[in-house]
């Protein structure tokens, strides 16, 4: 990552999609509850957080943001896992990341008040989190967690865009399969990810930009040198060292 993406989804504009079903006030806090930054605000910033953002269910194959569209929210996932792609007029695109559950993004956009510079489509079925721009902006002005939090964030995001075009340029398939399991596994980016994430090797290859016989046969040398345990849709990192190491003498 970046990486070719190998099914670019329809580039024509479409409609918001609407939420599947409602979520009140009380279980939108307890999502938020969920989330390291939110519990660190004061109550006072807790409830404008509550009070002035949504959740939202998305389908897999669902867009969640469009490029070039007004940066309206910061988002994160609850639940699920998006990609954050471009798509050319001819359907060619390219993968940057993958964002599982916990994960947040898109704040530089936020920041800057620009464009959105890529979309952002669900892999798998997700609960998604929006923060309006201008309640972002009213915590960076006024909450020192959330500014502290936000430049953690910026500096993290940064090294792994850069981590990603050094190796979607330098690294073999295995490798490349094995540093894009290593990004999911980021605790300061994606600290709900655990041990096991739950993932298809379908949806693997889609963030890596390969097919799915390719993913396979990666993951089965990764598990043969007992980095990680694959399952049925799903794969489990024995030794996060080993798998965040692995490939890097090729660079």
């Amino acid at each position: 990552m970046p990486t070719p993406a190998d099914d670019a989804p329809p580039i024509e504009p479409i409609e918001p999609i609407e939420p599947i079903e409602p979520i009140d006030t009380g279980d939108l806090r307890a999502l938020f509850s969920r989330c390291g930054w939110f519990n660190a605000l004061a109550p006072e910033h807790q409830a404008l957080v509550v009070a002035q953002s949504h959740a939202e269910h998305r389908d897999a194959g669902d867009w969640v943001a469009r490029r070039q569209a007004p940066s309206e929210y910061w988002i994160g996932v609850h639940r699920g896992l998006v990609k954050l792609a471009i798509y050319n007029a001819s359907g060619r695109g390219c993968t940057f990341s993958g964002v599982p559950s916990g994960g947040w993004f898109g704040e530089g956009s936020v920041i800057k008040r620009e464009l959105r510079k890529y979309d952002v489509i669900a892999i798998q079925r997700s609960l998604v989190l929006f923060v309006p721009t201008t309640t972002f902006h009213a915590l960076l002005d006024s909450s020192l967690p959330f500014t502290g939090f936000v430049i953690r964030q910026l500096n993290n995001r940064m090294g792994e865009f850069i981590a990603s075009i050094q190796n979607s340029r330098l690294l073999d398939v295995n490798a490349r399969v094995a540093q894009s399991l290593a990004q999911l596994f980021n605790p300061d980016l994606y600290p709900d990810t655990g041990a096991t994430l739950a993932i298809s090797q379908e949806e693997l290859g889609m963030l890596v930009g390969v097919s799915r016989q390719r993913i396979n046969q990666a993951l089965q040398h990764l598990e043969r040198l007992g980095v990680l345990g694959v399952a049925y849709n799903q794969i489990t990192v024995v030794d996060l060292p080993r798998l965040t190491a692995f490939g890097m003498e090729q660079i």
